[in-house]
């Protein structure tokens, strides 16, 4: 059986990575999990351990407390609504990539997992700026680790009782059934984000880039009955 996952999560003060987190608490084959913000994200759990930085573009003061953790689920990330490419180039690509080549020294094997979202196609040329940057992301975090996995999720399904659910996802999420009928390619949920990454850490997956449908699907191997794997 693969190994139990001890995971660094980012963003978990946001509602994907609160939603990752939840899912990591309560997952068996979860050990342990490491939480890395700016305000403490007030989740308590025997699993869980918080460090509270303020400069995630100079995480070297607490690179010792990174060792031993064999998964990153990088959920931070911010709107490019407002921001010139230069701006967002800094929160979005140097920050991630800071924080993944700090990780990449401590634990080259580990398995790394970025949060991305629909529309990014890896063309660095794009003519839309977001797509871009996130796209040059993607592309250096593939290179930089051999096991990396992009998720690309458009509407997000937000997990009942969380608190950082963004105001206009609960005033969506009744339509959600909708959506998923009609427009499978373009929906999936927070709870299956969280599972999905879970278990393509313990698996893997037959693709690195995974769309909504590939983070469904890639999810319900948490329904297998674990003894006959």
């Amino acid at each position: 059986m693969p190994q139990k996952i001890k995971a660094i999560i980012t963003g978990s003060t946001g509602m994907v990575g609160e939603g990752v987190l939840h899912e990591c608490l309560k997952h068996p084959h979860v050990e342990s999990a490491l939480v890395i913000n700016r305000r403490p994200c007030g989740v308590q759990h025997n699993k869980l351990k918080e460090l509270i930085h303020n400069n995630f573009l100079n995480i070297t003061p607490i690179k010792d407390q990174l060792a031993g953790y064999n998964a990153c689920y990088f959920c931070s990330g911010v709107s490019s609504l407002g921001k010139k490419e230069d701006e967002y180039t800094k929160v979005t690509y140097d920050l991630t990539m800071h924080v993944a080549n700090t990780l990449h020294t401590i634990n080259p094997e580990m398995t790394f997992m970025y949060v991305s979202g629909e529309g990014t196609t890896g063309n660095e040329n794009a003519k839309t700026m977001w797509v871009r940057v996130k796209s040059k992301t993607e592309n250096e975090l593939l290179k930089l680790f051999k096991n990396a996995y992009m998720f690309r999720p458009g509407y997000i399904q937000p997990t009942k009782g969380l608190k950082n659910t963004y105001k206009i996802y609960k005033l969506l999420a009744p339509l959600y059934p909708i959506w998923k009928t009609l427009f499978p390619k373009y929906v999936c949920t927070l709870e299956h984000i969280g599972q999905s990454m879970i278990q393509c850490t313990r698996f893997g997956y037959s693709k690195q880039i995974l769309s909504n449908i590939d983070i469904t699907k890639s999810a319900k191997y948490n329904n297998i009955d674990e003894t006959k794997s």
